[in-house]
């Protein structure tokens, strides 16, 4: 792996390379965001689908006993 770094030239190791792996970096953090965010979102319809369904639950209690 070494021989093959000496080998490139140094505008490929000083400039190709570092865009290259800010590039994957940021993809990887923009996926883990994504995926994140995807979750809090979920996670937040449930609650209002839990949060109408109780209220649904409730009204008809009330309804049944009047």
């Amino acid at each position: 792996m070494a021989e093959l770094w000496k080998s490139l030239p140094s505008w490929v190791r000083n400039i190709v390379i570092p865009v290259l792996v800010l590039v994957l970096a940021w993809n990887i953090v923009a996926f883990v965001f994504g995926v994140i965010g995807a979750l809090v979102g979920f996670a937040i319809k449930l609650l209002v689908v839990v949060g109408i369904a109780a209220a649904v639950v409730i009204l008809v209690k009330k309804a049944a006993k009047s």
